[in-house]
C-alpha cells in the first residue's frame, strides 16, 4: 500500500511537473519572447514637449488630440518622478506642438498618474467631456474633466467602485457612463502572475454609470485597450496576451454580447478608431520580454497595427509602422487624422507621422 501511494504521489508530481513547464512555454509564446522585428518606418517626427511617454491619445473630429503622458505602471520603467500630465495638439496647424494642459479643480495633481482616456462631446450642448484613468498610489479611479478652453481642464468629479479595481482603459458613452477594461483580476502581483501562468481568463468589461455598475463581459485573459465603432453599436477590446481585438456588440441594458475575435500577431495596447473609415488602429508592444525585462542596449520594440474591415469575415491586418526600439520604445497607441498618425509610447516619446 506504500509502495502504491509513492508511485501516485511521484506520478501526481511528475504530472504537474509537466502541467507547469508547459505553461511556461506557452508563457514564452504569450510574451512573443523570442520575436525579432523587420524595421517598416513612415515619414515621423518627434512631438515636441513628450518626453516621458504619451501612454494614450484620442483624436476629435476637429482635429483636437488630447495626450496623457508620464505613466508610471508597476513593472514597467519611468524616467521621470514628476506627477503625470495632459496635454492638446491641434493637427491643424502647420506645425502641430503639444501644448500642456492647466487643471482646475478638487483634484491632487502631486500624484496623478494618468493612463487610458476617451473624449465624450454632448449633442446638446457641444460640451467636450474628457475621461481619464487615473493611479494615485497605484490605485484605479476615473476622473471626469470638462474641456473649457484652449488648454484648461475642469476636474468634475473622481469615481472610483470595487469593480473598477485595476483600471486599463475606458471608453465613454455619456457624460457620466463609460465601459473600463480591468487589465487584472487580482490586486496582489503574485496571484496576478499565477492566473496568467496558469491561463486563466478572469479579466472583464464594467459598464459604470450612475445608476448602475456592473460587469458587461468577462473571460478575457488580460482586457487592455478598449474603444467604440462610429456608429456606436459595437465596443472593441485588446485582449493583449492573447494577442487578439475581441468584438462586442451593445445590447439594450448596456450588456455587452462576443460577436467574434480577430487575430493580430502582436501585444496590442490601445484603441483607436478612424471616425471616417472605422478601420481599428493599434499600438502595440511586439516582444513583451523586451518590455518587462528593460535594457536600453536592447530596448522594446513599437509596432502599429491597422484593421480594415473588421466586421467582415476577412479582416485585412496590416502592419503600418514597425520599429525595433531605437526611434520609438513601447509604443502603447497610433491615432490617425487626415493623412497623420499620432503614435505614443508607455514611457518614451511620442511621434507625428504621415500616412499619405
Amino acid at each position: 500500500m506504500a509502495a502504491m501511494r509513492k508511485v501516485l504521489l511521484a506520478a501526481l508530481v511528475a504530472a504537474f511537473a509537466a502541467f507547469i513547464g508547459h505553461r511556461f512555454l506557452k508563457l514564452k509564446e504569450m510574451t512573443l519572447a523570442s520575436r525579432e522585428v523587420e524595421v517598416k518606418h513612415l515619414k515621423c517626427h518627434y512631438l515636441n514637449n513628450i518626453e516621458y511617454g504619451a501612454e494614450d491619445i484620442t483624436i476629435l473630429k476637429d482635429g483636437l488630440a488630447f495626450l496623457s503622458t508620464g505613466l508610471k505602471y508597476p513593472g514597467l520603467p519611468s524616467f521621470s518622478d514628476d506627477p503625470g500630465k495632459m496635454y492638446i495638439l491641434d493637427l491643424l496647424h502647420p506645425k502641430p506642438t503639444p501644448v500642456q494642459l492647466q487643471i482646475k479643480g478638487e483634484l491632487d495633481l502631486s500624484s496623478f498618474n494618468p493612463h487610458g482616456i476617451s473624449v465624450y462631446t454632448d449633442e446638446t450642448d457641444g460640451s467636450v467631456y474628457l475621461f481619464v484613468v487615473n493611479h494615485p498610489q497605484h490605485k484605479s479611479q476615473v476622473e471626469i474633466f470638462r474641456f473649457v478652453a484652449e488648454d484648461t481642464l475642469v476636474h468634475l468629479k473622481t469615481i472610483t467602485h470595487h469593480l473598477l479595481h485595476s483600471v486599463n482603459d475606458i471608453v465613454a458613452v455619456g457624460v457620466e457612463s463609460f465601459y473600463a477594461t480591468n487589465d487584472h483580476y487580482f490586486i496582489n502581483t503574485a496571484l496576478n502572475s499565477l492566473t496568467i501562468i496558469l491561463g486563466m481568463p478572469w479579466c472583464n468589461v464594467v459598464y459604470y454609470s450612475p445608476e448602475e455598475v456592473r460587469v458587461a463581459a468577462d473571460g478575457i485573459m488580460s482586457s487592455n485597450g478598449i474603444n467604440i465603432s462610429p456608429d456606436k453599436r459595437y465596443i472593441y477590446v485588446s485582449d493583449i496576451i492573447d494577442h487578439e481585438i475581441n468584438i462586442f456588440e451593445r445590447q439594450e441594458g448596456e450588456q455587452l454580447v462576443y460577436i467574434k475575435s480577430v487575430a493580430v500577431g502582436s501585444l496590442c495596447d490601445n484603441i483607436e478608431v478612424d471616425h471616417k473609415t472605422g478601420d481599428i488602429w493599434l499600438g502595440c508592444h511586439p516582444n513583451a520580454m523586451k518590455l518587462s525585462t528593460f535594457d536600453p542596449k536592447d530596448p522594446p520594440g513599437s509596432e502599429v497595427i491597422q484593421i480594415k474591415n473588421i466586421h467582415s469575415e476577412q479582416p485585412v491586418v496590416s502592419r503600418e509602422y514597425v520599429d525595433n526600439g531605437h526611434v520609438l520604445m513601447a509604443s502603447a497607441v497610433a491615432a490617425p487624422y487626415e493623412g497623420k498618425l499620432l503614435i505614443g509610447s508607455v514611457f518614451h516619446k511620442a511621434l507625428c507621422c504621415d500616412l499619405k
